[in-house]
C-alpha cells in the first residue's frame, strides 16, 4: 500500500508541475494575437495544435507503454513538454511568431500523448477494482491542479510584469518535472506478453468507443469552447475585480474552474469506489456539467460567471475519475496503454475541434447560443454511456466488483 501510494504522488508531482505549461498560454494568448497580428482562427489553430498533434500521437504512445513499459516514455515525455514551453519564450522574440507558438504547441502535443498514455496506466497498474477510481481521481487531480497554477501564473504574471516572465517561469517548472520523474516514478507496466506491434494501433472495443466518445463531447465544451472564450467574454462583459485586466482575470476564473475540477475529479473518482458503481456517479456529474452551462449562456455579472464556472469544473471533474476508472475496469492490462491512448484521441479531438469552431461562431452569433449548445452536449453524453454500458454488460448499471468478470 505505501509502495502504490509513493508511485501515485511522483506521478501527481510530476504532472502537476509539466502542467503549468499547459495552462500558461490560455490567458495570454487570445489578447496576445491582436499585438502580433494573429488572426482569431490562427489563435484557434494555435490553442488547439497539442490536442491535433495528439491525435497522431496517442496511439503511438499507448502502443509504446505496451511494448516497453511506462517508465521511459513517462520521464521522456515530461522533457519534451519542458522544452516546448521554452518555445513561447524564443516566439516572442523570433520573427513569425505565430509558427514558433504553432511549433511549440505541436511538440507540447508529442510530450502530452505520452504522458497522459502513461500516467494513467501507470495509476491503473497500481491499482484494482475496489481502489481504481480513487486513484485515477488522484492522478487525474494532479495533472488537472498544474493547468490552474500556469492559468494563475499567466493571468497574474503578465499583467504583474511581462508576458515573457511568464513564459520563462511556467518553462523552469516544466523542465524541473522531468528531473522529479526520473529520479521517483518506477516501471509498473510489467507482463509477460508484449501484444502491441504497430505503433499506430488504437483499440477499438466498445467500451473504448463509449468512454472516448463521452471524452470528445466534455472536452470539446469545456476546454474547446469555455477556455478558448472566456478572456474575450470577460473583456466584452467588462468585468474586473482587484484592478485584474481580460488576461489576469480570465485566468482566475479559469484556476476557480480547474480548482474544482480537480476537487472533484478525487471525490467522483472515491464516490464510484464506494457506492460501488460507476455510472451513478457519472450521470449525476453530467448533469452538474449541463447546469454551468445552461447558467454561463445567461451570465451577466461577475458572480453568475463564478458560479457557473465553479458548476462546469465540478461536472468536469466529477466526471473524470470515474470514466478513466470505468474504462480501466472494462479493459484488459494487456491493452491498457491501448485504450488509454485511444480515450485521449477522441478527447483531443473534441479539445481541438472546440476553439477552432467556437471562436468564428462567437464573433458571429455572440455567446449566449454558443453557450447554450454546449449545455446539451453532456445531456447526449449520458445517454451514450448507458447505451454502450448497456450493450457490452446487459445492465445499465454494472456493479464495479463484476466488470473484471464480464
Amino acid at each position: 500500500m505505501d509502495s502504490q501510494r509513493s508511485v501515485v504522488l511522483a506521478v501527481i508531482v510530476s504532472t502537476f508541475f509539466v502542467g503549468i505549461g499547459g495552462g500558461v498560454v490560455f490567458p495570454i494568448l487570445p489578447n496576445l494575437g491582436a499585438v502580433l497580428g494573429i488572426s482569431p482562427f490562427l489563435v484557434g489553430l494555435i490553442l488547439s495544435a497539442n490536442r491535433f498533434t495528439r491525435i497522431l500521437a496517442n496511439a503511438p504512445a499507448g502502443s509504446l507503454v505496451d511494448r516497453i513499459g511506462t517508465r521511459t516514455p513517462f520521464v521522456a515525455g515530461l522533457l519534451v513538454e519542458g522544452v516546448a514551453t521554452l518555445g513561447y519564450v524564443v516566439a516572442l522574440a523570433a520573427p513569425f511568431p505565430e509558427l514558433w507558438f504553432l511549433l511549440a504547441r505541436v511538440l507540447w502535443g508529442i510530450g502530452s500523448a505520452l504522458v497522459f498514455a502513461t500516467a494513467y496506466t501507470i495509476a491503473a497498474d497500481v491499482s484494482d477494482g475496489g481502489d481504481r477510481g480513487t486513484n485515477m481521481g488522484v492522478v487525474r487531480g494532479g495533472i488537472t491542479l498544474g493547468f490552474p497554477a500556469g492559468l494563475v501564473m499567466g493571468g497574474v504574471l503578465s499583467d504583474a510584469y511581462s508576458v515573457l516572465a511568464a513564459f520563462v517561469a511556467a518553462a523552469a517548472v516544466a523542465l524541473l518535472a522531468s528531473l522529479l520523474a526520473y529520479g521517483t516514478v518506477p516501471e509498473t507496466h510489467v507482463s509477460g506478453e508484449r501484444t502491441a506491434v504497430r505503433p499506430w494501433e488504437i483499440d477499438t472495443a466498445l467500451p473504448t468507443l463509449t468512454v472516448g466518445f463521452v471524452n470528445f463531447g466534455l472536452f470539446f465544451a469545456y476546454l474547446g469552447a469555455l477556455f478558448a472564450t472566456l478572456v474575450l467574454f470577460v473583456e466584452a462583459k467588462g468585468l474586473s475585480v482587484w484592478g485584474y485586466g481580460p488576461q489576469g482575470m480570465s485566468g482566475l476564473l479559469m484556476a476557480v474552474t480547474v480548482l474544482a475540477a480537480a476537487a472533484f475529479t478525487f471525490a467522483g473518482g472515491k464516490a464510484s469506489d464506494v457506492f460501488g458503481a460507476r455510472v451513478p456517479t457519472l450521470l449525476a456529474f453530467l448533469v452538474v456539467s449541463f447546469a454551468g452551462f445552461l447558467l454561463l449562456a445567461r451570465a451577466q455579472s461577475l458572480e453568475t460567471l463564478l458560479a457557473a464556472c465553479v458548476l462546469i469544473g465540478t461536472g468536469q471533474g466529477g466526471t473524470s475519475g470515474p470514466l478513466i476508472a470505468l474504462l480501466a475496469d472494462l479493459t484488459p492490462n494487456e491493452r491498457t496503454g491501448r485504450a488509454m491512448a485511444t480515450n485521449n484521441v477522441l478527447g483531443d479531438l473534441g479539445g481541438g475541434l472546440g476553439p477552432m469552431v467556437s471562436l468564428p461562431v462567437v464573433e458571429s452569433i455572440g455567446f449566449s447560443p454558443v453557450y447554450a449548445a454546449c449545455a446539451v452536449i453532456p445531456l447526449l453524453a449520458g445517454a451514450l454511456l448507458v447505451v454502450g454500458i448497456y450493450s457490452q454488460t446487459g445492465r445499465v448499471n454494472p456493479q464495479t466488483a463484476s466488470l473484471s468478470d464480464d
